[in-house]
């Protein structure tokens, strides 16, 4: 399971996304970032931090 914390690219906010594959965390912070942040675009830099800070969830 991949997961993206919001805090990790950069917001003070504690929402966390988890997904079996990159462009489902890329759909899902998409979503999330034009219902919360209002960011109705995400541009090719914040992309790419984006996929630098998604990582695999480590299972107990």
């Amino acid at each position: 399971m991949k997961i993206l914390r919001c805090r990790d690219v950069g917001f003070d906010c504690d929402k966390v996304m988890r997904a079996e594959t990159e462009e489902e965390i890329f759909r899902q912070a998409a979503e999330h970032a034009n219902a919360v942040h209002d960011l109705s675009q995400i541009s090719e830099q914040a992309m790419e931090k984006i996929r630098t800070v998604i990582h695999d969830e480590e299972r107990p």
